[in-house]
């Protein structure tokens, strides 16, 4: 059920059509909801810029990966993400200046990619990304880097939205996608478009000639363009999964296959297990008129 409704959001056939149909009017309701949500908040603002990477679709667009070059190019940097899928609650320190504090079944797979992939700035996870960035002040934070944080409209923020190379459905939740109506893209200081704002260069790290690809991201679908014919075998998981060593070791031996391919979110979950290990390792160019901007924004706040 879970890849029927993942196809409906982003390829949908013939046969998704009824359901989106029949799901209209719960879907303008809730676009409707969201909307008054975001008209009627009263934001809250800090001492310090505030950069937001966020998205108006549910599931992956890049966000990751903007974010940890976003966040590269600062010092005193934090870095604030909600930890979609660990197995903890409430405030947690990720790493403190690059010094890994927790492991990722507490920390969620992105957060920690995002801590080991910056190894000057802090990350935090919380629900609370109020309470987060009051943490990151305290430790001496000059920056917030705010991972998917277009919808928290509690926070005086710079908003970059990302938006991918296409989209097939455009109606919010439940009938699609969409997280708020379409309009509110409007709302962003910046609206980065793949392929014309940033683009992704993939590379296969320690490749070999049988490989399964082994994934637990949200619309695996999108990896096809990157995977090299020697891939004999996809298997995927819910998005941010966790893995069993053995299983994976079984599925190798099943198939006589001479690695596991996986993307480096998730790696981070597969640090410790002693298999046979290929990587997709996904690196974004960013445009510089959209870091000139940020720039802008940052040395602007800090100079107010």
């Amino acid at each position: 059920m879970k890849r029927f409704i993942e196809q409906m959001f982003f390829a949908p056939h013939w046969y998704h059509y009824p359901l989106i149909v029949l799901l209209l009017p719960f879907s303008f309701l809730y676009g409707f909801i969201m909307w008054l949500r975001r008209k009627f908040a009263k934001q809250v603002s800090f001492s310090l810029p505030i950069v937001s990477v966020g998205n108006l679709i549910v599931g992956g667009s890049g966000k990751t990966p903007f974010v940890i070059a976003l966040a590269s190019r600062y010092t005193g940097v934090a870095v604030i993400s909600r930890g979609y899928g660990r197995q903890s609650t409430g405030l947690l320190e990720v790493s403190r200046q690059g010094k890994i504090l927790v492991d990722v079944t507490q920390s969620g797979d992105e957060p920690m990619l995002m801590a080991t992939s910056l190894p000057q700035a802090s990350v935090i996870v919380s629900e609370d990304r109020q309470s987060a960035i009051g943490l990151a002040i305290k430790q001496g934070a000059k920056i917030i880097v705010l991972d998917d944080g277009f919808n928290r409209v509690d926070l005086e923020k710079f908003d970059i939205l990302l938006e991918p190379l296409e989209i097939a459905n455009y109606y919010t939740f439940p009938a699609g996608p969409f997280r708020e109506f379409m309009s509110t893209r409007r709302k962003a200081n910046i609206i980065a478009k793949e392929g014309k704002s940033f683009t992704r260069h993939v590379t296969i790290e320690n490749m070999s000639h049988r490989m399964i690809l082994v994934t637990a991201i949200s619309n695996p679908g999108r990896l096809d363009a990157y995977l090299p014919k020697n891939v004999i075998k996809k298997v995927y998981y819910d998005d941010h999964a966790y893995f069993d060593e053995s299983v994976l070791q079984k599925i190798l031996k099943e198939n006589q296959a001479t690695s596991i391919l996986c993307t480096s979110k998730d790696k981070v979950k597969m640090q410790h297990f002693k298999l046979p290990i290929s990587e997709m390792k996904l690196k974004l160019e960013i445009k510089n008129e959209i870091l000139t901007q940020v720039d802008a924004y940052v040395k602007g706040y800090n100079n107010a």
